[in-house]
């Protein structure tokens, strides 16, 4: 995306597959650096809906505020350093970055025009089971929504990624906090290199965004 010296990084993945440890460690890593976290947008459990099984629709777009956070986004394009941190004044130089981290985020097309960089962390089955039950949830997850649920709805969503041509980075969900934090942070640091050089040149404003899923 090209749009007065930013870009914007996307970062999605399956429920539990690490998205949110990366946006954070990146943020904290590199300086005039902003993160939205789709989950922060999610409706009332009072609007969401209950399949046939009883199960809540959370894993749906129709269960979060995406209009809401594309508010969030577009006021981020706007004007990007005032979302920024007191300390990372210091590092007003630098093209800022905004990192939107989430698990239904390729499947919302007012999305599609906005990435520099998008990636995708995936886990098997085994391994997302297991991390998923160590987490405290709110509603609490019911007996069999995992499998009843959660899954089929990650394997619903990422065949519909899979059948859109786009420039994702798939990313192994196993591998070290460090090792993912290396290899995406290497890459955001290449692409805002390459946007600084667009920002400086004449008459050609630079910007740049990026996700994870």
């Amino acid at each position: 995306m090209i749009d007065e010296g930013k870009f914007l990084e996307e970062r999605g993945s399956v429920t539990n597959g690490g998205k949110t440890t990366l946006a954070k460690k990146l943020q904290k890593q590199l300086p005039s650096c902003s993160v939205i976290s789709q989950d922060d947008y999610f409706k009332p459990e009072s609007e969401i809906k209950i399949d046939e099984n009883g199960f809540l629709q959370y894993d749906e777009l129709e269960a979060l505020n995406m209009e809401i956070l594309m508010s969030a986004v577009y006021s981020w394009m706007k004007n990007p350093r005032n979302s920024l941190e007191s300390d990372d004044l210091e590092s007003a130089e630098e093209v800022p970055i905004l990192i939107i981290e989430g698990f239904l985020l390729y499947t919302y097309k007012p999305l599609d025009s906005v990435w520099n960089r998008r990636y995708f962390l995936t886990i098997p089955y085994e391994e997302c089971k297991r991390r998923r039950s160590t987490r405290v949830y709110e509603p609490p997850d019911p007996p069999g929504y995992f499998d009843g649920h959660v899954w089929p709805m990650y394997l619903k969503h990422r065949k519909e990624i899979e059948d859109i041509t786009r420039n994702i980075v798939y990313l192994d969900g196993t591998k070290s906090e460090e090792d993912l934090f290396t290899r995406v942070c290497d890459d955001l640091t290449e692409e805002r290199a390459k946007q600084k050089c667009l920002q400086i040149t004449p008459k050609v404003p630079s910007s740049s965004t990026s996700g994870i899923l």
